[in-house]
C-alpha cells in the first residue's frame, strides 16, 4: 500500500468517528437525542451531564481534526468510546461503540504507527 493510499484511507476512516462525535455532541446540546438514548443515559446516572457530554464530544472531535492535537484527540476519543462501550455492555445495549473504537484505532495506525510501536533510533 502506498503512502498516499494509507493517508487517504486514514483520513476517510478517521472521518467516521469524528462525524459520530460531532453529531452526538450537537444532538446532546440541542436536546435532539432519541428518547431511548436519553432514558438510558438518565437511568445510568448521566442525566444531569448530557450537555457536558455533548461539549466533550465536540472538543474531542476538534482535537482529532487539528493535526497538532490529533494524538491527544485520539487518546481522548479512545477513552470516550471505551467508556461508552462499558456503559453499553453494563446496560445490555447493542455495542455500537466498539465499531467506532476499532475504526478510530485502524485509522490512527495507518496515519501514525509511532503511536503504537516503539521508535527505533
Amino acid at each position: 500500500m502506498t503512502a498516499k493510499t494509507k493517508r487517504i484511507l486514514s483520513m476517510v476512516l478517521m472521518a467516521i468517528p469524528i462525524i459520530v462525535l460531532v453529531m452526538g455532541g450537537v444532538m446532546k446540546l440541542i436536546g435532539a437525542e432519541p428518547e431511548s438514548v436519553m432514558q438510558f443515559l438518565t437511568k445510568s446516572g448521566f442525566g444531569n451531564y448530557i450537555k457536558a457530554l455533548g461539549v466533550t464530544e465536540l472538543i474531542i472531535a476538534a482535537l482529532l481534526l487539528y493535526p497538532v492535537t490529533n494524538k491527544t484527540g485520539f487518546l481522548l476519543a479512545s477513552c470516550y468510546f471505551g467508556g461508552a462501550l462499558c456503559l453499553e455492555i453494563s446496560g445490555g445495549q447493542p455495542t455500537a461503540s466498539v465499531v467506532f473504537l476499532a475504526i478510530l484505532w485502524i485509522s490512527m495506525f495507518l496515519k501514525s504507527k509511532e503511536v503504537f510501536l516503539p521508535l527505533n533510533k
